[in-house]
């Protein structure tokens, strides 16, 4: 998208050079990358940069509103509300959809977000990685506000690790070694001392939290979550010691009740001209009458699953539960990449982080992703190069 770097980068890559920074990254974390990464970053000019954080404000002022927790009440169910809810969400990821206007001009349009940390570690290393085999300015960055990665690996180190020793803070998923995303979690230890740890492997005493580690039982303090109730579903027997409902002596670094809260069950209350309108399905009095300009999505699903793209009112008349799903407009992706054989379409999440304390929360860093099929994800994009996982470099 700035045409003189995308020349560049261009006129130094070849697939060899590819497959060695995929190499590299392969001896420097052995068996952690899991996913697809792209060939390419995403240069990003100014103009859109603007509307992307301009964007996010809007965003934001709904999620800083007084009445925000109040109108996101219902979200949370019932059965999966964890007690000890912090006053806001400690990050916040928000999906754009790179588009062109009537005016023909880049802008952004909201796909979802996330009260929900994304791969914050593994963003940094990765914009390295690019910039060691490929040509990338030092006018461009992938972080905001000027800053460094030794001011943004501060800035994660304060927002999950606090002022507790890191080996009382745990990242807590289930099952972390068969995560897609474990190089985060192993990038995480490395920057931040801070250990992956299995749901299954705490042990709980009253309402504390421990675990084992070279023999010794370590306190847990602090809990950076990456566990999704989505997936603990599809393990009914799990024996746990630990549910993550218990009311415990722990501080929650991104508190599951904000998994809920800030989801897609908050897209029909924002309102921006980077944001397609969205419709709770069990809201509408009637349906719209040209559907095919509308996808249905599962509000609490993750990774894009259960996300219907042709939906018709007979399907929509099928659905049992519909207060569980959203009727969001259609955006058109406009391919802007440029690759050695054609346009490719792309997406941007912003990253946040929103310390405990702090008015609104703080840009940080970014996360792209292309794509040559009907959606970004993993099954659209089967045998095909130049997508995948991706950083963007902001002019």
């Amino acid at each position: 998208m700035i045409p003189e770097f995308r020349s560049r980068y261009n006129q130094a890559f070849s697939p060899e050079r590819y497959q060695e920074m995929l190499r590299t990254i392969d001896q420097e974390l052995p068996g952690q990358l899991e996913f697809r990464l792209a060939e390419t970053p995403i240069f990003v000019p100014a103009p859109l940069r603007d509307k992307l954080v301009q964007a996010g404000e809007s965003i934001i002022d709904v999620l800083t509103a007084p009445d925000f927790k109040e109108r996101t009440e219902q979200a949370v169910p019932p059965a999966l509300r964890v007690p000890n809810e912090n006053a806001h969400t400690s990050f916040l990821a928000i999906d754009y959809a790179v588009c062109r206007n009537a005016s023909g001009e880049l802008e952004p349009q909201l796909i979802e977000l996330q009260g929900f940390p994304s791969l914050y570690a593994f963003q940094d290393y990765l914009q390295g990685a690019y910039r060691r085999f490929f040509p990338v300015p030092d006018s461009v960055s992938h972080l905001f506000g000027g800053a460094t990665s030794d001011e943004y690996i501060a800035k994660l180190r304060e927002l999950i690790v606090g002022n507790e020793n890191p080996e009382n803070v745990i990242l807590l998923e289930l099952f972390p070694e068969k995560q897609k995303t474990r190089i985060d979690f192993e990038l995480t230890k490395r920057n931040l001392g801070v250990a992956p740890v299995c749901l299954t492997k705490v042990r709980k005493e009253g309402r504390q939290l421990y675990y084992e580690q070279d023999g010794r039982r370590i306190p847990i303090k602090r809990i950076y979550n990456r566990v999704i109730f989505d997936e603990l579903a599809h393990y009914p027997g799990l024996e746990t010691e630990f549910e993550l409902t218990d009311d415990v002596d722990v501080e929650w670094v991104g508190h599951p009740n904000w998994f809920f809260r800030i989801s897609k069950y908050t897209l029909p209350l924002l309102h921006s001209p980077y944001i397609p309108p969205s419709y709770r399905l069990d809201q509408l009095p009637s349906y719209p009458v040209d559907l095919e300009n509308y996808v249905l999505k599962p509000l609490f699903s993750f990774a894009g699953s259960g996300v219907k793209l042709d939906v018709t009112a007979a399907d929509l008349e099928a659905i049992p539960d519909k207060h569980n799903y959203l009727l969001q407009r259609k955006v058109q992706y406009e391919p802007v990449v440029q690759s050695p054989d054609g346009l490719v379409k792309c997406e941007i999440r912003m990253l946040y982080g929103w310390l405990d304390g702090d008015a609104r929360p703080t840009l940080l860093t970014n996360l792209g992703r292309l794509s040559r099929g009907a959606m970004i994800g993993v099954d659209f994009n089967k045998n095909k190069d130049w997508v995948g996982g991706s950083v963007c470099f902001f002019e």
